[in-house]
């Protein structure tokens, strides 16, 4: 795929953000969290956790659904970069421009955003949130009406684009075809999961999220990600194997911990839920921060996610240990 993708793009950041105060481009340093891996990870997961009926009619399997949508999402970003290996715009490698207003404490926060190193193309921000924003408002169906969900899911995904375009470490095609990429993976993945709204003469009437099953998408998710890491190693693209690895722990790790799920779970406990993000977050942090350690990010990354999906079936179990016993 190299050469696809030119290297100069057309238009990046550098004349919009030029043109715009310097307090909006901090504040879309800001909206940019709304698509970090780390944030929709943890709401995702908070969903698939706390959800209840008035949601969806099986909020577990929606839940599950909507993080295996995403995983699917950051695959093909893995192959898509790996593949077209393009720069980002000049802007995103520094050094940045921090307003001197900004308190010594935004600074580094303020330069962290507007730097990045990495392929450009497609934006994986754009995507995810993409990706995310779309599986919630399809899963959780049973929140506002449906013109409500995807309308927010729309503005959401589109601020995190131009975010990304306005701070430089993006040009406009970038998140263009991220957006692009993650509505299809949306329809995609959830079609994959069974969604009967997805599927050519489906029955949609009922609970169109009883028939979800987030295995398949898991599945292809490890798989595509397989293929980036050889697209990643072919291209002698390090940083590229890392993320794909993390990719296939993640997707592998998704489709284990469904295994030990019923699906019909009630929502986790804030008592149980606390220390277990605590913990699956120290392990997500754990996965990045050695990265240098392939095998270590993969055991690290796999564990977190499968104690993310199977949390529901513990918690349940514990209770049903304690009501026992009692």
């Amino acid at each position: 795929m190299t050469g696809l993708v030119s290297a100069e793009r057309g238009i990046g950041g550098i004349a919009l953000a030029d043109a715009l105060p310097e307090v909006v481009v901090v504040v879309f340093a800001a909206v940019t969290h709304l698509a970090d891996p780390w944030f929709l990870f943890a709401l995702l997961a908070v969903g698939y956790w706390f959800a209840d009926d008035r949601l969806a009619g099986s909020p577990r399997r929606a839940g599950a659904t909507a993080i295996a949508v995403v995983t699917c999402a950051y695959a093909a970003v893995a192959v898509a970069k790996a593949g077209f290996a393009v720069p980002r715009p000049p802007g995103a490698t520094g050094p940045a421009d921090v307003p001197t207003w900004l308190p010594v404490l935004l600074s580094g926060w303020y330069e962290a955003q507007v730097l990045s190193d990495g392929f450009g193309f497609p934006s994986g921000h754009a995507t995810g949130g993409a990706a995310a924003y779309g599986a919630l408002a399809l899963a959780y169906d049973r929140l506002w009406t449906g013109r409500t969900r995807v309308a927010a899911a729309v503005a959401i995904a589109v601020a995190v684009a131009v975010s990304r375009v306005v701070i430089e470490v993006h040009y406009a095609v970038d998140v263009i075809a991220g957006l692009l990429l993650g509505a299809a993976v949306v329809a995609g993945a959830l079609a994959l999961a069974g969604d009967p709204r997805l599927r050519p003469g489906g029955d949609s009437s009922g609970d169109p999220t009883a028939a979800l099953d987030p295995t398949p998408a898991f599945v292809l998710a490890a798989a595509v990600s397989v293929v980036a890491a050889g697209v990643a190693v072919a291209g002698g693209h390090p940083g590229e194997v890392i993320e794909a690895g993390i990719g296939i722990a993640t997707g592998v790790g998704g489709a284990v911990g469904w295994l030990l799920v019923d699906g019909d779970e009630p929502p986790v406990s804030v008592g149980v839920a606390v220390p277990a993000l605590a913990v699956t977050g120290a392990l997500w942090v754990g996965a990045y921060a050695l990265a240098d350690s392939l095998p270590v990010t993969l055991v690290a990354t796999t564990v977190a996610v499968v104690a993310v999906v199977a949390l529901p079936a513990a918690a349940r179990e514990g209770l049903d240990g304690i009501r026992a016993a009692v």
